[in-house]
């Protein structure tokens, strides 16, 4: 456990940084010191200051130019990233700035090292992979990668080198904070030079595992390749909360293999099951694996990069590890549910194979509802309970949130009033689908575990979906009995026309404004620039590279 009398020295050595009525505030406050987080000082504004759950004003009086150049004064000189820290500690300053150049705000975050944050992962670590670090600002990926280097270098002994870009992992001055242990830090002039730093430390210091916070440029993700193929073990956090987010951000990519748009033949296709341009991973992933981070006692771990990235890209939910740490520090790993079946399972869905060959077919392109759900359960104005088998609570949430339907996610499917899973689960019959379809309960049924499935669902299941002429018209052809669909599907052929570089550009036939902004979502998802064009009735999407 950290030196109290450590902590306390530290957090006095930012209060006599701050002018004498705020410091004061702050020592005979009610909140104790220990749970501070953050101190905010802006032009013009009263001083605030930031405890676990809560916020206070610590005076009266606003803030003066005067106490901002003062505090400027007493710390470390600010970098071109405009933070600064106070030598031997771990606290950053960072300032907010005129058009100038002058500071008219600071906000000062107090700076902890917290040991025995990584028992939850170690094993990860101590198997000499590549592990990459994500989660949202503030969950705490540079506590537990300041942890992980002090644990690397004094207790497995191994020749580590941290490269500091903003001084957060080691602190300010050329004395690194005692947090860090025995590894050795490289501190990086400017933050556009972190991408050499990375790759002088390879060949002029012979480390065995190299540490680097905040991946977030082409030219750090192409460094930290060329790291890990000299055989160095990487430890690393990259902008982003989700793999997800990783996958379909162009810039970082790479870190777990790139992707690259790829055109099978007609049999393959067949094979497959999809369409002849699909998307597939380029290279190897820089990384081996990677961490999710939802606090320091709770994380999901995809043990295999690879497979998991592949899994995605196939639109299948990738094998994962769900670890949670409990009070008395016992560590419980619950594997999350995967799309295919164990052998296990197979032989358990033999009883139920002439009902799944009866199942209703899905599909290529839509997500459609195998159980009707009775008009009691399902309106416009009704809120939902949903049970999600086999599909993503994170994107689920997230969607929910985005169209803001009355609805929330249960856990016990005792509470749904609607079921939603896949259509490998609900093919092969597993016993939550036979347990709902008994209770009576609306069984929805989607093809791939992705956002804009849900979305289609979830609109179709509140009527958000704008009704159009065609919908209405008996006479129209079978494909517009589903026009989202259609216009979904014709969006993906137009986008792998696109990356596979047989048209520079492509428009779509002229859709509603619901189905254009989910056609302008899958261009995002595929890094496909969109564009809408034209005046109503006739506006149409337009995709280019």
């Amino acid at each position: 456990m950290p030196d109290r009398r450590a902590d306390a020295a530290d957090i006095d050595l930012l209060l006599d940084a701050f002018p004498d009525r705020i410091r004061q505030a702050l020592m005979s406050g009610p909140l104790h010191r220990a749970e501070l987080l953050e101190v905010v000082m802006d032009l013009g504004r009263s001083p605030e200051a930031r405890y676990r759950g809560e916020e206070c004003l610590l005076s009266p009086d606003e803030i003066t130019q005067a106490d901002l150049d003062d505090v400027v004064a007493r710390i470390g000189a600010f970098g071109e990233d405009n933070r600064a820290g106070i030598p031997r500690t771990l606290h950053r300053i960072s300032a907010l700035r005129n058009r100038s150049g002058r500071v008219i705000g600071l906000t000062c975050r107090v700076g902890r090292a917290v040991f025995g944050t990584i028992s939850i992962v170690r094993d990860l670590i101590e198997s000499g992979r590549s592990v990459l670090l994500l989660g949202r600002p503030g969950v705490g990926k540079t506590t537990m990668l300041r942890e992980m280097a002090r644990v690397l270098a004094d207790e497995l002994r191994k020749r580590v080198v941290i490269v500091d870009t903003s001084n957060e992992i080691a602190g300010d001055g050329d004395i690194p904070h005692s947090g860090i242990g025995r590894a050795r830090r490289m501190q990086v002039p400017r933050p556009s030079e972190q991408h050499s730093v990375m790759i002088e430390a390879v060949e002029n210091h012979m480390p065995e595992v190299i540490v680097i916070d905040e991946i977030g440029t082409e030219l750090e993700a192409l460094a930290a390749r060329t790291i890990a193929e000299r055989g160095v073990q990487l430890i690393g956090t990259a902008h982003g909360q989700t793999l997800d987010n990783l996958l379909s951000n162009p810039t970082l990519s790479d870190l777990i293999g790139g992707i690259q748009a790829v055109t099978l033949g007609d049999d393959e296709a067949r094979r497959r099951g999809t369409q002849k341009t699909v998307l597939e991973r380029k290279a190897p992933p820089t990384f081996d694996v990677l961490v999710e981070i939802q606090s320091w006692d709770a994380v999901t771990v995809y043990d295999n990069v690879a497979e998991a990235v592949d899994c995605l890209l196939r639109r299948d939910l990738p094998p994962a590890e769900l670890r949670r740490r409990d009070a008395d520090g016992q560590i419980a790993v619950e594997r999350a549910v995967s799309s295919v079946p164990s052998r296990d399972e197979r032989a358990s869905y033999r009883s139920t194979a002439a009902r799944s060959a009866s199942a209703p077919s899905v599909p290529a392109a839509a997500a459609v509802v195998v159980a009707t759900p009775t008009a009691s359960t399902v309106s416009g104005g009704t809120g939902q309970r949903i049970y999600p088998f086999g599909v993503s609570r994170d994107r689920l949430e997230r969607v929910i949130a985005q169209l803001r339907v009355p609805a929330t996610i249960v856990r016990d499917m005792q509470d749904a009033t609607m079921v939603m899973t896949l259509k490998n689960y609900y093919r092969q019959g597993a016993a939550r689908v036979r347990q709902a379809e008994e209770r009576g309960v609306p069984v929805y049924v989607l093809r791939n575990n992705t956002s804009i499935q849900m979305e289609r669902q979830l609109a179709d299941v509140f009527q958000l979906r704008e009704v159009t002429a065609d919908e209405n018209d008996s006479d129209a052809p079978a494909e517009s009995e589903n026009p989202v669909a259609a216009a979904l599907l014709e969006a993906e052929l137009a986008i792998g026309q696109v990356l596979n570089g047989e048209r520079r550009a492509v428009e779509l036939q002229p859709r509603s404004g619901y189905v254009r902004r989910l056609q302008h979502q899958l261009a995002e998802r595929y890094n496909v620039q969109s564009e809408s064009r034209g005046r109503e009735p006739h506006r149409r999407v337009k995709f280019s590279r």
